[in-house]
């Protein structure tokens, strides 16, 4: 039975489960880590019940997984070299999705544990980057090998970029509300919510823009954190099942056709540039190396000089098939690997000197059409990231609520604050989903709170302020060197 799911043996399917599981795990913390920032502002502001606010929450989160696509999802995957996620074995496989789950899960419930605004985000991509680090070191390559650093820099860059547009676009949307109706309620700061025996309702204006902006950041976060999650699993069914989900086996005769076209497009691009991209200087990317007749297989790359030969390759596996399932299974683990160096090639191309805008717009357009074999996720996939997600929600919302609503200003928060910094969250989050970059709802929503005090002159408060900077800038070193230690450990025994 195991044998007909692509599983080779019990012990691997076990460390499957166990490895789904972790995933699991890791999306239900996020649910009440990150989450619990979705809804802090609606919370605090007592525009809805803590019960109904986290289970509209839970529902939004499910539907922003389920709608959401897996752009993200794969740009958080290719983080990894290509190299590396066309050439990882099972075992290595395994160490490399425990360990950088367990340092994930590890710093993300110590984090919420003491009531701190960190980043599941930071968390994640951190340990990503640290385990394809140290691979580089255990395969005796330059760290510069272990990562793709292009794709790093872009994630780096947006994580970055986004709490500081979330602290000035919402600082700026209170500002515009003071100069609407400067003596309106919405300005007046709430007491502490240890001191609410007398619950005051927003409102009825205010209160609609709270629940409605708290839905979108639920709704928005659930899209990008979620498909956080979906890549993750991903990565767990290529790493374990390769013969199952290298290729998306559902793909239709019309996805499929449309993959040869792309290839036999490129292929003509690359007859057209022959001269200049088989003069392409070595260091882009090492040779290319096919499969050895021996037990011990060489080692697979990708090389711009190798197109030609990658695309006949390609061209001959898909020559007449209509189904995916039809071909055998080290010819679809071939395809995944031919797929992928395309795709690599052609980002390489495209930043050559010489390529017309046109052309690169047309390189494009062919990833795209290259990528949508590799670049899937199972319905099963994204329900039960979903699910996890929704139901993380549901729990340990209070901690952060408190840190966010009271802990960040000096005085309480107001209507008008709360209302700047969800739609602030929701814009930008949403934004960050139309271009597949991960961003962090904590950060974001954290620092269009701050952003709100600052322009409301209430004063930040410097000792929470302090410890969630400590957390932000440690989260990166500290999941790195944590999933980087542990895959180095059990690396040793696999």
């Amino acid at each position: 039975m195991l044998e007909s799911l692509g599983i080779p043996s019990l012990w691997v399917g076990a460390s499957l489960l166990l490895a789904l599981l972790f995933v699991l795990a890791f999306e239900f913390i996020n649910g009440f880590h990150d989450t619990a920032n979705a809804v802090a502002t609606v919370i605090y502001t007592r525009a809805m019940t803590p019960y109904r606010a986290v289970m509209l929450s839970g529902v939004f989160n499910f539907f922003g997984v389920l709608l959401g696509g897996v752009g993200v999802a794969y740009a958080i995957v290719h983080l990894l070299p290509v190299e590396l996620l066309i050439n990882v074995d099972t075992g290595r496989g395994m160490a490399m999705v425990f360990s950088l789950l367990a340092a994930a899960i590890a710093w993300n419930f110590g984090t919420w544990y003491f009531g701190i605004p960190a980043s599941s985000s930071h968390t994640l991509i951190g340990s990503i980057l640290g385990v394809g680090m140290a691979n580089a070191v255990l395969n005796k390559l330059s760290v510069a090998e272990g990562i793709n650093w292009q794709k790093a820099i872009d994630i780096i860059v947006s994580l970055l970029f986004s709490p500081m547009a979330g602290f000035f676009i919402a600082g700026l949307i209170l500002l515009c509300l003071k100069r609407w109706r400067p003596v309106a309620k919405m300005h007046v700061p709430l007491e502490p919510r240890s001191d609410s025996a007398k619950i005051r309702k927003p409102p009825f204006w205010n209160r609609l823009v709270l629940v409605l902006s708290a839905i979108a950041v639920s709704f928005v976060h659930g899209s990008n954190d979620g498909q956080k999650g979906i890549g993750l699993i991903m990565l767990v069914l290529i790493g374990f099942v390769p013969a199952q989900y290298v290729v998306n086996m559902d793909a239709s005769p019309y996805q499929i056709e449309r993959t040869r076209e792309a290839a036999m497009h490129m292929q003509r691009f690359y007859q057209r540039h022959q001269d200049r991209l088989g003069d392409a200087p070595a260091k882009v990317s090492p040779p290319i190396l096919r499969e050895s007749s021996s037990s011990t297989p060489q080692r697979y790359r990708c090389e711009i000089t190798h197109t030609k030969e990658t695309i006949q390759s390609l061209l001959e596996n898909l020559s007449d098939i209509k189904d995916l399932s039809d071909l055998a299974p080290n010819r679809r683990v071939q395809v995944r690997r031919e797929l992928l160096c395309l795709d690599d090639m052609a980002r390489q191309i495209g930043k050559l000197d010489g390529i017309e805008a046109r052309e690169k717009a047309d390189l494009d357009r062919l990833r795209k059409d290259l990528t949508a074999a590799t670049e899937y996720a199972p319905i099963w996939v994204i329900i039960s990231v979903a699910l996890a997600l929704g139901l993380g929600t549901v729990v340990g919302w209070k901690r952060v609520v408190i840190t966010v609503g009271e802990r960040i200003g000096k005085q309480g928060m107001t209507y008008a604050q709360g209302m700047s910094a969800q739609i602030t969250a929701a814009l930008s989050i949403g934004v960050a989903n139309l271009y597949s970059l991960p961003v962090s709802t904590t950060h974001v929503l954290s620092s269009g709170v701050a952003g709100t005090m600052v322009a409301n002159r209430s004063g930040l408060h410097g000792g929470t302020i302090r410890t969630i900077l400590i957390a932000w800038v440690l989260t990166f070193p500290a999941s790195m060197l944590l999933s980087a230690t542990l895959f180095w450990l059990v690396a040793q025994f696999v």
